[in-house]
This record gives C-alpha cells, sequence and structure tokens, in this order.
C-alpha cells in the first residue's frame, strides 16, 4: 500500500538499507532501556560498596532522569541545528563516557555525575531517535519503525535484568560485581557510533537546510529511483510542517483551549508515571528481596518482569490498533490499581517466607504486563496525536519534560518510602493515585483514534468526553 499517489515502494538493495538503518538506529533505545534498567541489579552490591543510604540510593537511581529531562530539551534543539545522525553520533560517545565514568567511578560524587551525564544521552536519545526514524521511513512504513524503537527500549530493560542475574550470580561475592553489570552498556553505545557513521542523514533535515540533492540522494539509497524523485514533494512538505509545528510557544498559553490541552498532555505524563512501573523497573530486585527473596534469587526472579514488560509490550501494540484510546487506558488504570491493593494487602497478610515472596511476584508481573499492554504505549501515542500542529512541539515537549521530573522524583522516593513505611503503605499509595489517574481519564481525556485533529480540538473546547 503506498501513500498519496506516490510510487510503490518496491523491492530491491534500498529495502535492506532501510532495515538497516532501523536497526542501527534502534541501538539508541536499546541503550536507554538497559541503562535505565541495570541499575535495577547493580545497585544492591553498589550500596555495599559506597555504604549508601535509602536516600542516596534513591539519588544514584534517580539522578539519571534529570538528565534525562535536560537531554530530552537539548536534544531537540541539537538535532534541529546540526542533523538527526550528527545528534546521535554524539548521544553514543556520551553513552559511552557515561557509562566509563559510571564503571571506574571511584566514589558516590562521580558516580552521580556519571549517572547525570547518561541521563542526558538517554533524555536525547528518547527524542531524536524516534525523529530520526520517522524522518528515514517511507509514509507506510512510518508507524512500524518508530514502534521499534520503543520495543528496543522494553528488550534493552529486559537484557540489563537477565545480564544481571547471570553476572550477579556468578560474580556476585565480588565487591565490584556492578561495575561489570554497568559496563555492558559500553558494548552497544561503541555499536550505535561505528553503525551511525555509515547511515544517511535524515532527508527531511537536508530539505530543510536548503540542501535538495543531498536530500533526493539519501532517498535513493532508501528508495527505488522513482519513488525517490517522486517523494520529494512529499518531504518537502512534511518539514514545512515541521516548521509550523515549532511555531507554537508560551503566547498560545493565553488561549484557554490549548492551555486545557496541554493540561490534558502533562495529566496524561504524570498518570503513566505514577502507576510506579518505573519503580519496578529501577528497584524490582530489591523490592523482590523485601519480599522475601534471596539476593541471587531476587535477581533471578526480577527477570520475570523484564520479560512480561517485554509482551505485554508487543501485545499492546496489537490491542492500539483494535480499541479506543480510552478503554485501553480505564481498563490499564483499574488493573493497575487492583493490583497495587493486591501487592499491598499481600504483603501485610501474608506471613513471611517464600510463598510471601512468590505471591507479591506474581502480582507484581502481573502488574507491569498490564501496565505496559495498556497505559505506556496508549500515552506515548495519545501524546503524538492530541496537539494541533502549530503547538505540537511546544506542547509534547512541556508534557516529556513533566514526565521525566515525575519519573525523578518517584524515582528518588522510592527507596526512602519503602524503608520508612514498607511495601504495604508504598503500594497503597500508588492505588490511591491511580484512582486520581483514572477520575482524570474518566473526566477529561478526549478520545483520539479514527477522530481528526478538529474533532479532538472540538472535544477540548467543550469539554464534550465520549463515555467510552
Amino acid at each position: 500500500m503506498n501513500s498519496g499517489g506516490l510510487p510503490p515502494l518496491g523491492t530491491g538493495p534500498h529495502l535492506s538499507r532501510l532495515g538497516m538503518v532501523a536497526v542501527v538506529a534502534t541501538f539508541g533505545g536499546l541503550l536507554f532501556g538497559y541503562d535505565t534498567g541495570v541499575i535495577n541489579g547493580a545497585l544492591a552490591p553498589m550500596t555495599r560498596f559506597f555504604g549508601l543510604t535509602p536516600v542516596t540510593e534513591g539519588l544514584v537511581t534517580s539522578i539519571l532522569l534529570v538528565g534525562a529531562a535536560v537531554g530530552a530539551v537539548l536534544g531537540g534543539r541539537l538535532s534541529d541545528k546540526f542533523g538527526r545522525r550528527s545528534n546521535i553520533l554524539l548521544l553514543a560517545a556520551i553513552f559511552f563516557v557515561g557509562t566509563l565514568g559510571c564503571v571506574f567511578a571511584p566514589n558516590l560524587g562521580v558516580m552521580v555525575v556519571s549517572r547525570f551525564i547518561l541521563g542526558l544521552a538517554v533524555g536525547g536519545a528518547s527524542v531524536t531517535v524516534p525523529v530520526y526514524l520517522a524522518e528515514v521511513a517511507p509514509t507506510e512504513r512510518r508507524g512500524s519503525m518508530v514502534t521499534r524503537n520503543e520495543l528496543m527500549i522494553v528488550i534493552g530493560q529486559f537484557s540489563a535484568f537477565v545480564i544481571n542475574a547471570v553476572i550477579g550470580n556468578i560474580w556476585g561475592e565480588h565487591d565490584g560485581v556492578w561495575r561489570y553489570m554497568l559496563a555492558i552498556a559500553a558494548l552497544p553505545a561503541v555499536a550505535l557510533f561505528v553503525g551511525m557513521l555509515r547511515m544517511p542523514e535524515s532527508p527531511r533535515w537536508l530539505i530543510q537546510q536548503g540542501r535538495d540533492s543531498d536530500a533526493l540522494a539519501v532517498l535513493k539509497q532508501l528508495r527505488s529511483p522513482e519513488r525517490a524523485v517522486a517523494e520529494i514533494a512529499e518531504v518537502h512538505r512534511l518539514a514545512a510542517l515541521d516548521t509550523e509545528e515549532h511555531s507554537g510557544g508560551w503566547r498560545d498559553l493565553r488561549t484557554p483551549w490549548v492551555r486545557r490541552i496541554i493540561l490534558i498532555g502533562v495529566g496524561l505524563a504524570v498518570a503513566q508515571q505514577v502507576t510506579g512501573i518505573n519503580s519496578v523497573m529501577y528497584y524490582g530486585t530489591q523490592l523482590l528481596t523485601e519480599a522475601g527473596f534471596s539476593a541471587s534469587g531476587a535477581l533471578i526472579a526480577n527477570t520475570a518482569n523484564g520479560a512480561l514488560s517485554l509482551l505485554g509490550v508487543i501485545l499492546g501494540f496489537t490491542l492500539i490498533r483494535k480499541f479506543n484510546r480510552r478503554t485501553l487506558l480505564i481498563t490499564g488504570f483499574i488493573g493497575t490499581t487492583t493490583a497495587h491493593l493486591l501487592i499491598g494487602f499481600s504483603s501485610m497478610a501474608l506471613p513471611d517466607g517464600l510463598g510471601r515472596a512468590y505471591v507479591i511476584l506474581a502480582l507484581t508481573v502481573l502488574f507491569v504486563f498490564m501496565t505496559q499492554a495498556t497505559i505506556a504505549p496508549v500515552v506515548w501515542l495519545m501524546l503524538a496525536e492530541i496537539f494541533p500542529i502549530k503547538i505540537r512541539g511546544f506542547g509534547l515537549g512541556i508534557s516529556l519534560f513533566c514526565l521525566w521530573i515525575a519519573n525523578f522524583l518517584i524515582g528518588f522516593a522510592f527507596p526512602t518510602v519503602v524503608a520508612s513505611f514498607g511495601i504495604s503503605v508504598t503500594f497503597f499509595a500508588f492505588a490511591i493515585l491511580g484512582l486520581v489517574s483514572l477520575v482524570f481519564v474518566i473526566t477529561s481525556v478526549p478520545e483520539t483514534r479514527g477522530r481528526s485533529l478538529e474533532e479532538v480540538e472540538v472535544q477540548t473546547i467543550t469539554g464534550s468526553i465520549p463515555i467510552i
């Protein structure tokens, strides 16, 4: 199926080249996932090595997210100025430097700074890689190429859990075992850098710079010759839309419906985080140890969270094509809130031992699966759908910044709250936040599936939220 009367994509070497671009660029997503997930298993031995308290555990884990918030803002600007490919090369170098800083950190201060540097790369990758994939992909493959990056993020987290379990059970007695876990991230960073040296620049960015002949040369690498020539006009049109997309700003907040739609975007971003999904992704091993597993057993059991997270994302890609966004969000928040309550009651009511540990593991895995199959993919998709063109860049930027900050606050507070109040109170708190999020979705979030931006805008202005 082609788009807009363009010649068919056809078959030939250009498809292999396009596939290679997708593989190499999504190493940025793999690094994103690995660097956010590896702390899950590395934190316990790191705590022993540095003598961390619950507060400094939270700091080491969540400082990466502060860097990510900054990196998301800077990454977009740098890629607009210097190019998507150039920015991904820079991010690969930052990933590598940040990884080495963490691996060889002699004290807590160096570790915190290095984790912040890694966060800059994570945040930059979160905005640059999807844009690069969207701009090099033909229209009929754009969705699958961009969502492949989301899949690679989850694969990166799952890989981190598995590698942590293997290294932790082989060298768990070594004081510096956490260094081995962190060092693995250097390999995909090198692969990303070397691979991107051979990848083309975004044709849309080249046209924005007035480099039409270079853009055509890139398209001829990734399309059949006749498709490449025909697509230049389409790329010009999309580049013009990009310019319009970045024309919105703070002045637009004077318009009531613009304020409302941005608040909805921020609300969706924060609601995704207050499920506590990333607390499990960052602290799952510690949570399972608290539940009753041994240190080595928790590392192995935690891989179940990664596996079900991956399966949930894969299912989510199918569900969002078949069901309304609001239906999935409402179902997701009902499911996750129920899981929170069950985890809280099980932790409080069951006697200590492996029985309690396995019940909490099963409920945690259920929670992760439910979140990744419904809330997580739907929120990312809706953030791309709800904003009109003029304020899309502005609205998405504010929403993602708030998402990273909420991620940081929850990640920073989680170990202290668990240490002070226990698992039960912690998950009861998540349940309360889940109920608030559910009410927000029911009363405020418009349906976007199968609706034009104009229809979404009317819903937003009038507050006519559909029942389902």
